[in-house]
């Protein structure tokens, strides 16, 4: 009988033994190649031409759902990717550029989700940067989650990626030598409640007073960025591309990044048509039509009776239109980056700023001097 309560309590022993050693925060079965590992350090092994990878022993889940790997050195390429990959990963490609995996890359600031070929994402990361990886784990049961991606603890941007029933695992890739990282498998992100708006720094009222408005003509659609919806026109800063009315953008000029002066203007032709030109006293007497919602540029307001009087002509619609091209220019710092002709839609061409993630803040000035 005695023998059986020892054997009994060495069970209990080891039982509790495994327990603590699952409950204790470190990695179980942790995979990595090409890399050592010191503690919580990382630093390639490789020969500059194969990919070392590591992907912790655990996945993220609501309890654990952000991680952060801080740069200690770039080393010969700063080819450092951070991201999430299934359990099973090949070790010998980076985090991204297999199915099922996701990854924002600190050489090129790029986002690789399932392939080889990344896209512009976000800004470059150097020695001394921390970028980190989470999920939105409120969805994460439907198969699907959104991986968002931070650098020194602002949000770069997020994704929505599939979710095997095993999970999305942290991974860490380098590929040239030098390179090394600290990882932070519990670390820490608090969204400021702040950061979940859009902050334009400037006086608000200024937007309801802009030159020659009045209350007319629909709204923009307040969840797409300027030049995505027809009629409109816009510079992006994450990737330099000019959107004309399409959610595909042409490549134009320069990314922009913290500083930088983005410009916005308008050139109008000398015949540019203007309803009631010459007569300066009907400015102060146009209409405000109830029973819309938006601003409209009084330059741009048709006179009913000559619409009606042009509707049975193509030629008079035509002409009408050339008479309403306008060249939209933008700037960078002052310089001019290009230009884009296109026909001032119903209710005019209003100054508009579009923001897609949190910690984005902007100075706007309606009245800058220029010339």
């Amino acid at each position: 009988m005695d023998d059986i309560n020892v054997l009994h309590h060495r069970c209990l022993l080891n039982l509790r033994r495994r327990v603590r050693d699952i409950g204790d925060g470190r990695p179980a079965q942790e995979r990595y190649m090409r890399l050592q590992k010191d503690g919580d350090t990382l630093s390639y092994q490789g020969n500059s031409e194969e990919v070392g990878c590591y992907v912790a022993g655990r996945p993220l889940s609501k309890g654990n759902c952000y991680f952060e790997v801080t740069i200690v050195d770039t080393g010969v390429r700063g080819t450092i990717g951070v991201g999430l990959v299934p359990k099973f990963y090949r070790l010998d490609h980076q985090p991204g550029w297999l199915p099922y995996s996701v990854a924002y890359h600190a050489d090129n600031g790029k986002l690789y989700n399932g392939t080889g070929i990344g896209k512009q994402f976000g800004p470059k990361c150097a020695r001394g940067d921390r970028m980190g990886c989470g999920i939105h784990s409120e969805n994460i049961e439907a198969g699907i989650t959104t991986v968002f991606f931070t650098k020194n603890g602002k949000e770069v941007g997020s994704v929505e990626v599939p979710v095997s029933a095993e999970g999305l695992f942290p991974a860490v890739g380098m590929h040239s030598m030098g390179e090394e990282v600290k990882v932070d498998l519990q670390a820490e992100w608090f969204l400021e409640e702040d950061d979940s708006m859009m902050m334009v720094d400037s006086h608000e009222d200024d937007w309801g007073r802009l030159y020659d408005v009045r209350v007319n003509g629909t709204d923009y659609p307040k969840n797409r960025h300027p030049g995505w919806s027809r009629g409109s026109v816009a510079y992006h800063a994450d990737d330099g591309k000019i959107f004309h009315g399409s959610g595909v953008g042409d490549a134009f000029g320069p990314r922009c990044f913290k500083g930088d002066i983005m410009g916005c203007g308008i050139m109008f032709p000398r015949d540019y048509i203007l309803d009631g030109e010459g007569d300066t006293d009907d400015w102060d007497r146009l209409d405000i039509r109830p029973g819309h919602a938006s601003v409209q540029n009084v330059l741009y307001l048709n006179d009913e009776a000559e619409e009606e009087e042009g509707e049975d002509g193509e030629e008079a619609g035509e002409q009408e239109q050339e008479g309403r091209k306008v060249t939209v220019f933008f700037t960078r710092n002052g310089k001019l980056m290009g230009r884009r002709e296109m026909v001032v839609p119903p209710g005019g061409l209003y100054p508009t700023v579009g923001m897609l993630s949190s910690g984005e803040k902007v100075k706007v000035d309606l009245h800058p001097l220029s010339g």
